[in-house]
């Protein structure tokens, strides 16, 4: 279980939630070894004021919680050791020469030799500290352009020192922390360091200088390494859901070559089946995973037990670990609400078994139905459309989004293993619940499409999002998007794209590489080529009525990705639009005071959605009953929000 910050490791007083969320991910035979979200090593290395430290011995208490409770379950757990560098959110940040980071607003101060000296004290006082907290070894964090990552690149260091110039030099510092380490910590105690193998950023170190220090780190005493893969600052996705499955695996099994001790391969690696592949092919000899134990804390207890159907699978979302982690809040997880929850979000056995109908089988009513009958309630779900999924049948069609599929497959096993009656094809009235006697009703019936009031938008060249994804309605070359939310962006990415490209994965990932400019062969300068962007199927225009940024509320980690890919793809978009009226010319609209015609074959509506609850308002027009609930779009549609819906119906779940 690779390392991942939850926000839970910032606050003393968490470390009791901390120390469950490890310990549930433990139990019954969990990851051969689990690494804790980053921990910096003085005020310095912080991510931002008040972060994780470990860096007096008051903090031992706290640490010994978690891996206490991790080896109670015959698991075990190192530290990671993060230095933020010139990363860190705060004023006191330090760095190899004083260059702000783009995703920064504070430079660092460059520091000096004693500055230096006392950085690496901190990472061995560090590794003391944690080794005495009981943990079983520590992660040296060497990549992700953070503060080792800062030495070792011409981008951020300058220096004419002995800490700069040539790349003896500049690998200097992460060979003097492993090294210290180890002989702080003597030959029994784990000494992960994570290296970073591609860069992905101007100036970044070459293949050659990788292998360098990758060898030297090992003769430093480094037990395994792990793959770091680009910067933060790159601009060049890494770990979004369209980064294809186990993307850089091949530059862990090119290093692999190089050195003696264990190689992990990391990144989007989301099934059993995959790591099983990677192993067996000589890729790697472990892998790691982060956000697979965010979505499913018994994922590998489910594999060994040969249920890997049953695994609540990863879709690299990104909505409510990174995202939250990236705008201060605590890590969760779209597909499984109770991560980092696993003390306030409890699903206990009924005391009393209910009759419930869930009415909706979109992300909430799946995720009440699957809820109250794991707890042991009789649940009907009924659901109009021949099959689950409501929204999600429109996100997994979208290019990237194909491990959506995966969610739909874990809701319908767990709706089978947990004895949920599932009626399809079928619209339920108010007298039908009344009737049937449940005890609790649950509508859960979703959203649909935000008509719009213009002149001429029944003309056959306009068309709804779901008659395109869902219905697969036929759209000519030039189309124009009205709405520029998360569906409008998803929308443009369907119609770009067309067919799949490559007829093979392989294929697909080498298309992939080529696209974002990135060398197959490692051996280019921060393993950067020139990008070779496949033309755009349709000539898209994508529009909205505000003048702000386009794409401003999509996620933070995803959203630049989007935005990068619609102006890759030569998207057009126009903002502050006051749309006319539609006739044969196409879409007539207003710009900055300037009249124009949009001259398209289709239009495609994606202006937001409407709650569908009139059967909540027949049942309970009062909201007074309290065996009458509304969950999930058809609570609130201001914007889809699967995230939402699944805490909802989770959340509701656990109380009735």
């Amino acid at each position: 279980m690779g390392s991942m910050h939850t926000g839970l490791e910032d606050r003393f007083w968490n470390y009791g939630k901390l120390a469950a969320y490890f310990a549930e991910r433990s139990q019954g035979g969990g990851p051969g070894l689990i690494v804790t979200g980053g921990i910096s090593p003085n005020r310095q290395g912080w991510l931002a004021p008040l972060a994780g430290t470990m860096n007096w011995p008051t903090d031992i208490l706290n640490h010994r919680r978690v891996t206490t409770a991790v080896h109670r379950e015959g698991g075990r757990i190192c530290m990671q050791i993060l230095h933020s560098g010139r990363y860190g959110y705060h004023p006191f940040n330090v760095s190899a020469s004083a260059i702000r980071a783009p995703i920064n607003k504070f430079t660092p101060k460059a520091l000096d030799e004693q500055g230096i000296e006392k950085q690496i004290n901190a990472y061995v006082r560090c590794a003391r500290l944690a080794k005495r907290s009981g943990y079983d070894g520590v992660e040296i964090m060497g990549s992700e352009g953070y503060f080792i990552n800062q030495f070792l690149c011409q981008r951020t260091n300058k220096r004419t020192d002995r800490w700069g110039g040539d790349f003896s030099n500049r690998s200097r510092l992460p060979i003097d922390i492993v090294r210290r380490v180890r002989k702080a910590l003597g030959t029994d105690f784990i000494i992960i360091y994570r290296l970073s193998m591609m860069d992905l950023v101007e100036e970044g170190c070459t293949w050659d200088e990788i292998v360098s220090l990758g060898t030297e780190i090992e003769q430093a005493g480094a037990s395994m390494i792990n793959s770091g893969i680009g910067w933060h600052e790159a601009r060049i996705p890494t770990i979004v859901t369209s980064v294809p499955h186990a993307a850089f695996a091949g530059v862990s099994r090119k290093f692999r070559e190089h050195v003696k001790i264990p190689v992990i391969a990391t990144n989007r690696i989301n099934s059993p089946d995959q790591a099983e592949q990677l192993l067996e092919q000589g890729y790697c000899d472990m892998v790691s995973m982060a956000r697979p134990f965010l979505a499913d804390p018994k994922f590998v207890q489910k594999a060994a037990a040969a249920k890997a159907e049953e695994i609540n699978t990863c879709i690299a979302c990104n909505q409510a670990c990174l995202d939250h982690i990236f705008n201060g809040k605590k890590a969760s997880c779209l597909v499984n609400p109770r991560a980092c929850r696993e003390t306030s979000l409890v699903y206990r056995p009924a005391r009393l078994a209910k009759r419930v109908a869930v009415v909706g089988a979109g992300p909430a009513g799946l995720s009440t139905a699957v809820v109250a009958a794991e707890r042991g309630h009789s649940v009907t779900l009924y659901e109009s459309a021949n099959q689950i999924g409501g929204q999600f049948n429109i996100a997994k069609d979208i290019p990237g989004k194909e491990d959506f599929h995966d969610t739909l497959r874990y809701y319908k096993k767990m709706l089978d293993k947990h004895g949920v009656e599932v009626t399809l094809s079928h619209q339920v009235d108010a007298e039908f619940l009344r009737q049937g006697k449940y005890d609790h009703i649950v509508i859960a019936t979703g959203v649909k499409p935000r008509p719009i009031d213009l002149p001429g938008i029944d003309h056959p060249m306009v068309l709804r999002y779901d008659q395109v994804v869902v219905e697969k309605r036929p759209v000519g070359k030039r189309v124009a998007i009205i709405g520029a939310g998360g569906i409008g962006f998803d929308l443009a990415e369907y119609l770009i794209h067309g067919a799949a490209q490559g007829t093979s994965a392989n294929q697909q990932l080498r298309n992939w590489y080529a696209e974002w400019g990135i060398d197959p062969a490692y051996q280019s300068r921060g393993s950067l080529v020139t990008p070779e962007v496949m033309p755009p199927t349709r000539e898209i225009t994508l529009l909205q009525r505000k003048t702000a940024p386009h794409g401003k509320s999509l996620g933070k980690t995803s959203g630049w990705v989007h935005r990068l890919q619609m102006k890759k793809k030569g998207v057009k978009l126009i903002g502050g639009a006051t749309y006319q009226m539609i006739d044969d010319h196409g879409l007539h609209l207003n710009v900055d005071g300037i009249n124009q015609v949009l001259e398209v074959d289709n239009i495609v509506i994606c202006a937001g959605q409407l709650s569908v609850n009139d059967l909540y308002q027949q049942l309970d027009p009062y909201g007074k009953n309290n065996h009458v609930h509304l969950v999930g779009g058809a609570y609130l549609a201001a914007e889809v929000d699967a995230k939402r819906a699944i805490r909802e119906g989770a959340e509701l779940a656990a109380r009735i």
